[in-house]
């Protein structure tokens, strides 16, 4: 089925959090499974859904729909068919879903189907791996240097302090202070076996900071090797807002209430 997608304008994006979206991402997306390509294809459609991430939903005929079994509708209310996907002794019975008679907004996602993306092994747009969901082109990540000065106590404790942070924009989250390893007290800092994967700036490796007698989890954390869009914050260190006290130019920063709180 052949459409016409017009993006709508970054002023817009609050509204894509309600209803239903979808454009044709310009990107060629594949995602692997036990070694083999499960889908590749150039048309991906790029769908946002009430209170989900927006997500790749492809066209029956770009994937390996020998690797899928029908389970049959799942949701009689939403038309939702579920999808078990095997490769040799590899099985995961709810690897993709679609809709039987999608009508309205989804009309366009008829013989299409979308993947969960953490029952795949890999995801790639164009020839670099992508983590944690499609990137979202209504999203902005934009890193400034700055010569603001930032502390950062931790119970009471000044865990940090510097004068040169690099400020970390993103759409929707607050302004995050990475500041070099250099000023902070490092020796008051544990690191954790914790990882996080970001689809706009890489992997997270994280320290747990005192307060007190106790160290509370997870409440720093870096990217020793961010992806090329983010150079400047590589092996910098970032607490979060939400958990800290956070000093900026001698102005206590209220916590936001986020996610992350």
């Amino acid at each position: 089925m052949e459409a016409t997608y017009v993006a709508p304008a970054a002023s817009d994006r609050a509204r894509l959090k309600e209803g239903v979206h979808i454009e044709q991402s310009p990107r060629r997306v594949r995602t692997y499974f036990g070694g083999k390509l499960i889908a590749d294809t150039a048309r991906a459609l790029l769908v946002y859904e009430t209170k989900r991430p927006p997500a790749y939903w492809f066209s029956v005929a770009d994937v390996g729909m020998q690797y899928l079994e029908r389970k049959g509708v799942s949701n009689e209310s939403t038309g939702a068919i579920r999808w078990r996907l095997v490769v040799k002794d590899r099985v995961v019975e709810n690897a993709a879903r679609a809709y039987a008679k999608p009508t309205g907004d989804l009309a366009v996602l008829e013989d299409h189907l979308t993947f969960y993306w953490d029952e795949m092994d890999a995801w790639f747009e164009e020839d670099e791996e992508v983590f944690v969901h499609p990137r979202d082109p209504y999203t902005r990540v934009d890193t400034v240097h700055s010569s603001r000065h930032v502390r950062v106590d931790v119970g009471g404790v000044m865990v940090a302090e510097t004068r040169r942070p690099v400020l970390l924009f993103e759409t929707g989250l607050p302004t995050r202070y990475y500041i070099p390893k250099q000023d902070v007290r490092m020796d008051l800092l544990e690191p954790t076996s914790s990882e996080t994967r970001c689809p706009y700036k890489g992997v997270a490796r994280y320290w747990s900071g005192p307060i007190g007698d106790k160290m509370i989890q997870d409440i720093v954390w870096s990217y020793p090797a961010p992806i090329p869009e983010c150079p400047k914050i590589e092996n910098l260190l970032s607490f979060y807002n939400e958990r800290v006290d956070l000093f900026v130019d001698g102005v206590l920063v209220d916590r936001p209430l986020t996610p992350f709180s």
